[in-house]
């Protein structure tokens, strides 16, 4: 179904602008769907790449736009410890190491990964294991880790170390890293030993050094879920590509 919208600010504005605002594509990939002849207003299909939108004026994507912009590569790895999420050192395995046929848990065959750039959406530190998403879609990147991203990520995380009501309250407001204040994050016990963490933030190391600020020493992190997309069944060192609805879910949780 094509997507449409109902420009209703009151000052025209560029529709490269426009649709990068609302998450749809960046300015420059408004620009070739203009020119491609995928771009409609009122019916009309736009043929410069600098047209303004009016108030009251309803914009079109076709169905072919869509496809379009949706075939940028994103896969979506479960992890496991020992690996990096990118820029190895000697010796070192990188996340996208992981990308073969035999690892690949989709439907029909495997995408094909050598002649793509799938940088990290988001590092998961070598010790840790779980959830990373790979892609070359600059829209995604912006709605995942962009600055103005507000979406959750989610770990499960075993610890040695006495637990108390007090570390617990400590972790979930009131610690420093790098002489900043971190934002309130959600931390409860789910197990013995095991925490889980809910956080809408992500600086380097972050939990692990959470954990040494209250005497609590990490044995196993593992992140479950970022934003909308959980992990699921998918197996430690297999991948998948990220569906056309997981994808909407993401640009949706951005505007929201």
């Amino acid at each position: 179904m094509a997507w449409t919208r109902t420009y209703d600010e009151a000052e025209p504005q560029r529709i490269n602008r426009w649709l990068a605002q609302n998450g749809v594509c960046s300015r420059r990939e408004a620009e070739s769907l203009i020119i491609d002849g995928l771009v409609s207003i009122d019916g009309e299909t736009v043929a410069d790449p600098g047209r303004k939108i009016s108030q009251g004026q309803t914009l079109i994507l076709s169905d072919k736009a869509q496809t379009q912009l949706a075939s940028s590569l994103t896969v979506v790895i479960h992890k496991p410890p020992g690996v990096v999420s990118a820029h190895p050192e000697p010796g070192q395995s990188q996340a996208s190491d992981l990308l073969t046929r035999k690892a690949w848990r989709g439907e029909g065959a495997a995408p094909t990964t050598h002649d793509k750039s799938l940088p990290p959406l988001g590092r998961l530190d070598m010790e840790s294991r779980g959830l990373l998403i790979l892609s070359e879609d600059g829209v995604l990147a912006k709605a995942i880790i962009g600055p103005d991203s507000e979406l959750d990520k989610e770990y499960l995380v075993e610890v040695r170390g006495t637990i108390t009501t007090q570390k617990l309250g400590m972790l979930r407001h009131g610690l420093q890293l790098d002489r900043r204040q971190l934002r309130p994050a959600k931390v409860d016990m789910v197990a013995d030993q095991t925490l889980r963490f809910i956080l809408t933030e992500g600086r380097n190391r972050q939990i692990r050094r959470m954990c040494d600020l209250v005497s609590l020493n990490v044995v196993d992190l593992h992140r479950i879920r970022i934003g909308p997309l959980d992990l699921g069944d998918l197996p430690e060192g297999a991948w998948r590509t990220l569906t056309p609805s997981e994808r909407a879910q993401f640009l949706s949780s951005k505007r929201n």
